[in-house]
C-alpha cells in the first residue's frame, strides 16, 4: 500500500474478529516499532506481547475502553525506559506499529490505562519503567479496503480541523 494512502485511510478499530494473527504479520508490526527513530538513537521504548487470551481477558479491565480487548488477538503496551523523557518517541514506536498493521489490513487502537496499577503488575512492567500507550490489533469486523479510494478522498471525509486552521503560519 502507497504510505500516503495508509495514513489517510487509516481509522481507529475498536471491533475485531477473532482470527488470530500469522506470526508473520505480528513480527512486522513488531520490527516497525523496533526501527522507530528516537533522540540520540536512546530507543526507549520496550514493548510487551499479549496474546493468550486469558491474559488479555484480565487486562481488559484496566483499560479506558474494555471492550476493545473483547475478541482483539493481539495487545502491545508500550513501556518506556526513562520515565522523564520518551514519550515523543514512544508515540512515534506506536504510529509505525499501527501504520505497519494497516498496511497488512490489521486494524489497532490505542488505549489508556484506568487502573495502571493492576496493568503495570499483569504485564510486569518494572518500577523505573513507565507505562506509556497499550495497542489493541486485530482484523477488522467490517471489511475494510483503503484502495477504493484515493487518499485525497480519505483526507476530505476525516472528521479532522481544516488544514488551514491548523498551519498558523508559513514563512
Amino acid at each position: 500500500m502507497d504510505a500516503f494512502l495508509a495514513i489517510a485511510s487509516r481509522r481507529e478499530t475498536r471491533a475485531y474478529r477473532p482470527d488470530p494473527l500469522p506470526e508473520a504479520v505480528v513480527l512486522r508490526i513488531l520490527e516497525a516499532g523496533r526501527i522507530s527513530g528516537s533522540a540520540v538513537n536512546r530507543q526507549p521504548w520496550r514493548f510487551v506481547v499479549v496474546e493468550t487470551r486469558e491474559v488479555l481477558d484480565r487486562l481488559a479491565p484496566t483499560l479506558y475502553a474494555p471492550g476493545n480487548l473483547a475478541v482483539a488477538p493481539l495487545f502491545v503496551a508500550v513501556l518506556l525506559q526513562d520515565t522523564r523523557r520518551g514519550a515523543y518517541d514512544g508515540g512515534r514506536a506506536s504510529q509505525n506499529m499501527m501504520l505497519a498493521a494497516w498496511n497488512d489490513g490489521v486494524g489497532s487502537c490505542p488505549n489508556g490505562f484506568r487502573d495502571e496499577e493492576t496493568a503495570r503488575t499483569l504485564l510486569g512492567v518494572r518500577p523505573e519503567q513507565g507505562l506509556l500507550i497499550g495497542i489493541t490489533f486485530g482484523y477488522p469486523t467490517r471489511r475494510r479496503r483503503p484502495e477504493r479510494r484515493p487518499p485525497e478522498e480519505w483526507l476530505a471525509r476525516a472528521r479532522r480541523l481544516p488544514l488551514e486552521d491548523l498551519v498558523q503560519a508559513r514563512l
